[in-house]
């Protein structure tokens, strides 16, 4: 299994409101993003989802992080999310997404979670929270992962940091309040988003 877009890092929008929604997505994919989470605890998330999956879903992998439910995966599934990023390793939750045909990123921190999430079936898993664990945990960890299950580095990843996650392997990150805060503007979010892919860029020439 390998990412499914050409760059390796999902922008997380925790917060943000419907109308909010298509400036700061253009913003992400005139920066090179091609991943976004929009979290079920935002704002009237269906709304937020679905508009951006009818709008950019040919552009970029459009999906909903901290997902807890199977009803909410049958949400997502018919809104035409095709990501389904979760904070734990619930098999409910993760059978019932790839059941649909979708592209999941279980959250976990431990080995036996790690190992109950790709028995699961989770695709990639999401190491969160990592700036808690650091890099030298990551890489231990993946010294008995699968090689070919990808690794995302999530919780406190930022330009400075982003190169020490990749060097001990994670295939990319997740991206939170480091790129984006609820009521910034969209210029704001432009901004930053550059700033997170020269730092993949230069990490990974």
């Amino acid at each position: 299994m390998t990412w499914p877009t050409k760059l390796p890092l999902v922008a997380i929008l925790r917060g943000i409101t419907p109308p909010e929604t298509e400036a700061h997505v253009e913003a992400l994919l005139d920066a090179g993003f091609d991943a976004i989470e929009i979290p079920l605890n935002s704002p009237v998330w269906e709304i937020s989802i679905g508009q951006t999956v009818r709008q950019f879903g040919t552009r970029a992998l459009i999906g909903a992080g901290t997902a807890l439910y199977a009803d909410q995966v049958a949400r997502l599934h018919g809104l035409g999310a095709r990501l389904v990023v979760t904070p734990n390793t619930n098999p409910q939750i993760i059978h019932s997404a790839v059941q649909h045909g979708m592209f999941v990123c279980a959250g976990c921190a431990t080995a036996t979670e790690a190992f109950a999430a790709i028995e699961a079936g989770a695709q990639v898993l999401k190491i969160f929270p990592s700036v808690s664990f650091g890099p030298q945990y990551i890489k231990a960890l993946k010294a008995v992962l699968p090689p070919h299950v990808p690794v995302l580095a999530v919780g406190g990843i930022h330009p400075g940091n982003l190169a020490d996650y990749l060097r001990v392997g994670c295939t990319g990150a997740g991206l939170g309040g480091d790129l984006y805060r609820a009521g910034q503007s969209a210029e704001r979010t432009l901004e930053l988003a550059r700033q997170f892919v020269d730092a993949y860029r230069s990490a990974t020439a």
